[in-house]
């Protein structure tokens, strides 16, 4: 799997701050430069945000790249799209502002939600479902389910995300209107690293259905210009309803599921603690859980321009002049639930095996284990491991020298050194406090 996350090590000072931030412990300082385990990624961009020098970024396609590649291109728009601009009072500015860049389609992820809402209460009613449903509109918190919750894999709702529903739909409207296949491409406009992940590799569809995903920033650049050049009186009408772009924070599709009793989580720490609840056997009162990688759900993600609460405030201004959503005919809840159908489920990443053979995982279990308790366990992320047990763990795997502890170093010195103090090396913080007793002068360490 290829991820969208990636490292410029020119950049990289190998300051550690990524390290003690990734949720998944995917993150290694080795040489003075980070470096990312990838079997461990789950894209959710809390690298991007964190460091200070620039040094992560999450790889996608340009704009003008896109609207080459393809004779008929289909922009799908997050609504978190919309927040990102001041003093917008119609949706309708931004939609047919992508037309005036050089889309010759637009089909709202907003839109696609609302069908969603529309047909799960019907799709469930056919099928057993574990209690409480867990949203899959996040490819992030679906990743993470699949590497360190793989017992709640059964809880997922059927994997597919409004902005994969939208492609598919939009792609066959083109294809319904003459359009030949191999001239269309379909670009989602998304706010985070994770669904650039997704659209290349999704998690429930059997083959992509995106052709590329587009920054949100970098499509707000584009279409600052254009969109003062629009006639209000000449806009097409292409935006949703207020349910559908409600899915932009956290909470909105949660709301839409109207007669379920729901918890909404943002934030990843968050959504680990709730996992960790549930798995535990701590099991909410509730029908349904929206979880969100991002703070303030799609708002906050990397790629965003505002941040999540302003974009919240101006979002729902928006949604103040939309009606409250379309209803869909029979013929698209039809197509809607064919499509749920066709999705599967995702499968358990044995991310953290130790090794296949049964035997010798247990061996480098206590291996680790016994390292462990030998390390200070103070965090310091000194040797380029986010804590003492993943850095034992590396070194039990042949990622890292028992040498590379400045701990383990300073225990060996105090063996060799003769007159000489071997805290003096350390950073002030890690050094071994003396004090001087009152009655006998002497030194006493702490």
């Amino acid at each position: 799997m290829r991820h969208s996350v990636a490292l410029t090590l020119k950049k990289c000072r190998g300051c550690t701050t990524c390290i003690k931030s990734c949720p998944t412990e995917a993150i290694r300082v080795r040489n003075g430069k980070a470096t990312i385990l990838p079997n461990r990624c789950i894209d959710c961009g809390t690298c991007i945000q964190v460091c200070p020098h620039q040094a992560v970024r999450s790889q996608r396609a340009s704009v003008q790249d896109a609207l080459k590649r393809f004779r008929y291109t289909i922009a799908v728009p997050d609504p978190a799209l919309y927040a990102q601009f001041h003093n917008l009072n119609d949706v309708n500015i931004v939609l047919n502002g992508l037309l005036a860049i050089g889309f010759d389609d637009i089909y709202e992820s907003a839109a696609s939600a609302e069908l969603l809402a529309a047909v799960m209460d019907a799709w469930e009613q056919g099928h057993a479902a574990l209690r409480p449903e867990l949203s899959p509109a996040c490819p992030a918190v679906v990743r993470l389910i699949c590497i360190r919750f793989p017992d709640l894999l059964g809880h997922l709702a059927p994997v597919i995300t409004p902005v994969e529903l939208a492609a598919i739909l939009a792609r066959r409207r083109a294809e319904e209107a003459g359009v030949p296949p191999e001239d269309i491409g379909v670009f989602s406009i998304v706010p985070c690293s994770s669904q650039v992940t997704s659209a290349s590799a999704p998690n429930g569809l059997k083959e992509r259905v995106v052709d590329g995903a587009l920054a949100i920033r970098d499509v707000y650049l584009e279409l600052l210009g254009p969109m003062r050049q629009l006639d209000p009186k000449e806009l097409l009408p292409l935006a949703g309803g207020r349910t559908g772009t409600s899915w932009a924070f956290s909470g909105g599709e949660a709301l839409s599921r109207r007669d379920k009793r729901y918890i909404a989580v943002d934030g990843i720490v968050n959504v680990i603690k709730m996992l960790e609840e549930i798995e535990d056997g701590r099991m909410p009162d509730a029908d349904f859980i929206e979880l969100r990688a991002c703070t303030k759900g799609c708002l906050g993600g990397c790629l965003n321009v505002e941040n999540p609460f302003t974009a919240k405030m101006r979002l729902k201004d928006l949604m103040g002049n939309m009606p409250p959503s379309h209803s869909p005919t029979a013929a698209a809840r039809a197509e809607a639930v064919a499509i749920l159908e066709s999705t599967e489920k995702p499968e358990f990443l044995p991310t953290f095996q130790l090794d296949p053979d049964r035997r010798k995982a247990m061996e480098k279990m206590m291996a680790i284990q016994q390292l462990e308790e030998r390390l200070p366990g103070l965090r310091c992320g000194s040797c380029g491991a986010p804590s003492c047990r993943a850095f034992a763990e590396d070194v039990v795997m042949g990622r890292a020298s028992v040498d590379d502890c400045i701990f383990r170093v300073r225990e060996r010195m105090q063996h060799e050194a003769v007159g000489a103090d071997p805290d003096a090396y350390l950073p002030a913080p890690f050094r071994q406090r003396k004090v001087r007793t009152a009655a006998a002068g002497e030194e006493e360490t702490l």
